[in-house]
């Protein structure tokens, strides 16, 4: 019933308002949601006025430099953007060229997958549909999923193994864990076993406290506990810290494509380490969207030519 009222409150706007709105909603911000609509910062400050005044709120208000939304406007957030997919479906069912395509893309992903697809996928874009921006996102799980959930991003690229309702997911690939140690500091039988693992210090790689939920997971199973010697959110240099020491690396196995196979080496964790689906999530009512469909599409091709 709540639903059917907001549509009934919308239905009194012109559809160039609510463009307008979904775009204030999402930037919260005149000045990016002008850029985004390649409109001018006075029409979209005129069309905030008329939306104010037809729906009897302020809708945003400004803190700082940034425009909050209201709660009535959060109420309308949600249905405003179905109905603006629906209508864009109506207008352009199953059509997008990306040659022609102008459109940025928010895509957030960490180091990691960064280094899995990102390159392949530029040049993919580059090549076939040069009007086509991104914009890469970093953030934890939860700020990924919240960012999906609210509209501030389009696409994420991660682990996500308490998906809300809302969001839909394309599976990549089923990924494992390995730990990477200084070949140097193993035992002569080339072997890291659990006491030795449970030994040694540790890196975690975490993002604004998400972690590695699943390495601790596992070993709580055995009823055992590891000491963090370092934490830090950054892939990239996570394996050169192992390089002389004797810290220990747990992590998923495509992060450790180029390390330095002759001072480091890769072994099995010696505990059970469930697999996990790494996925690009979407929010449901995204999927009549053609073009989002198209990139989802794309880094899958990419990931399919790397094998």
């Amino acid at each position: 019933m709540q639903n059917m009222q907001l549509m009934n409150d919308l239905r009194r706007i012109d559809l160039n308002l609510l463009v307008i709105l979904d775009a204030l909603l999402s930037e919260q911000h005149v000045t990016r949601a002008a850029e985004r609509l390649h409109l001018s910062q006075p029409a979209v400050s005129h069309a905030l006025a008329r939306l104010r005044d037809l729906l009897g709120d302020a809708l945003l208000v400004r803190q700082g430099s940034s425009l909050v939304p209201t709660a009535r406007a959060l109420e309308l957030a949600m249905p405003l953007a179905e109905a603006l997919a629906q209508v864009q479906a109506l207008l352009e069912p199953n059509r997008f060229d990306p040659a022609s395509a102008k459109r940025t893309f928010r895509v957030a992903m960490s180091d990691y997958s960064a280094a899995i697809f990102l390159p392949g996928l530029v040049r993919t874009l580059r090549r076939e549909a040069p009007g086509i921006d991104l914009q890469i996102i970093q953030a934890s799980r939860e700020g990924m999923l919240d960012g999906v959930l609210n509209g501030d991003i389009d696409l994420a690229a991660g682990v996500f193994p308490d998906m809300p309702a809302e969001l839909r997911s394309t599976p990549l690939f089923e990924e494992h864990y390995v730990c990477l140690v200084d070949r140097d500091s193993l035992p002569e039988n080339g072997v890291l076993d659990l006491p030795t693992y449970l030994a040694r210090p540790h890196v975690l790689l975490e993002m604004r406290g998400s972690g590695t939920p699943e390495i601790e997971r596992a070993l709580t199973a055995i009823r055992e506990r590891r000491h963090v010697a370092i934490s830090l959110p950054h892939w990239g240099v996570a394996p050169q810290l192992i390089q002389g020491t004797d810290l220990v690396l747990t992590v998923s196995s495509r992060g450790l494509l180029n390390i330095d196979h002759e001072r480091l080496l890769a072994v099995p964790p010696p505990f059970h380490i469930p697999s996990f689906a790494f996925v690009l999530a979407w929010h449901s009512r995204r999927g009549g969207d053609p073009a989002l469909q198209w990139l989802n599409g794309q880094v899958q091709g990419v990931l399919s030519e790397r094998g």
